[in-house]
């Protein structure tokens, strides 16, 4: 007899949660005329970013790529329409299990012309509320700078803390150093792991957190702009829900010549860790020179989203079948 798991791992309630949720996000992008698109899942090119890993596959003996977000296909078409576009698709990354991560997982991502990070975040907001809002009871929201949140929970300004102060202060505030990250190291690190270690701990665990003016060394395809201090920021936005990340937002860069330049500074930092450097997407860099118009774009993890929506604690809750149980 088969030892094959074949039900799924999520409840028929959590399914239809699933599908009333798909139907509302429809529901709203109808009712502001912004238009669904679907672009393709496999690329011959693959992401650039140092921090995530594309999935491999073969057509005909040429390597190619399954996608970890649609947002490049999607820009090609953004510099051909000029209009508001939103997706709903599978996305793959390499790499990624565990209690929030499956291999495979369901975006939400969206473009609209004319909107800055601020006014993709009211929207984003707006949509959150629509899904989750409920008869005398509304979802609530934070919204703090990145700065706001490191000064709250750790007592330090990010845009001007060096890797030494950082070292220096996780020894005073007995905050675990890892195995590798030292005083030289980039502070860019050093800021990474305080954010997941005393900053997202610190959030309201019971309403959603919006973080916005990330350090400009984090800007991946990010303007860059400047806060009320005047000190430059990348234009860039998260959203949480305790300390789980749901949504990643820019005010899209639109230099081609700027967006080449981070790309191959992502291959650089791929070669000094000691990963293979990556073709860069030339397809998406002539829509760039082509034109791009002012912009800004989102990405939503929508498994988590549910997660959220039905109190489930682990993602494989919410897939009808999960990697391990596909």
């Amino acid at each position: 007899m088969s030892k094959g798991q074949w039900r799924s791992k999520a409840s028929n309630k959590v399914i239809l949660e699933r599908a009333l949720m798909l139907k509302n996000i429809r529901a709203f992008f109808d009712g502001k005329d912004v238009l669904e698109v679907e672009t393709p899942l496999l690329s011959q090119f693959a992401t650039t970013d140092p921090h995530l890993e594309s999935l491999q596959s073969c057509f005909r003996e040429q390597d190619c790529y399954l996608n970890t977000s649609p947002e490049y296909a999607m820009k090609r078409l953004l510099a051909d329409s000029q209009q508001a576009i939103y997706q709903i698709c599978k996305a793959f990354r390499d790499d990624e299990l565990g209690v929030n991560h499956n291999p495979e997982f369901t975006m939400l991502e969206w473009y609209q012309p004319g909107y800055d990070d601020q006014q993709l975040m009211a929207e984003l907001a707006e949509l959150v509320t629509v899904l989750f809002g409920e008869a005398n009871k509304e979802p609530v929201f934070i919204t703090k700078s990145y700065q706001q949140v490191f000064e709250d929970s750790i007592g330090f300004n990010p845009h001007e803390v060096s890797a030494a102060q950082c070292y220096s202060l996780s020894l005073e505030k007995n905050i675990e150093i890892p195995q590798g990250l030292s005083a030289d190291d980039d502070v860019n690190d050093w800021l990474d792991w305080l954010l997941t270690q005393k900053v997202l701990p610190s959030l309201a665990s019971d309403c959603f957190t919006f973080i916005f003016d990330y350090p400009v060394a984090q800007c991946a395809l990010a303007k860059i702009g400047a806060n009320e201090q005047q000190v430059a920021v990348a234009k860039r936005f998260e959203l949480f829900f305790g300390e789980m990340e749901l949504a990643n937002g820019f005010y899209e860069l639109t230099d081609a010549e700027e967006q080449l330049s981070r790309f191959q500074l992502d291959n650089n930092v791929r070669i000094e860790s000691g990963a293979a450097p990556k073709a860069i997407d030339e397809n998406f860099i002539a829509a760039l020179e082509h034109g791009l118009p002012e912009c800004a774009g989102v990405a939503v993890g929508l498994d988590r989203l549910l997660m959220v929506k039905t109190a489930c604690t682990h993602i494989e809750q919410v897939l009808i079948f999960p990697w391990q149980n596909s």
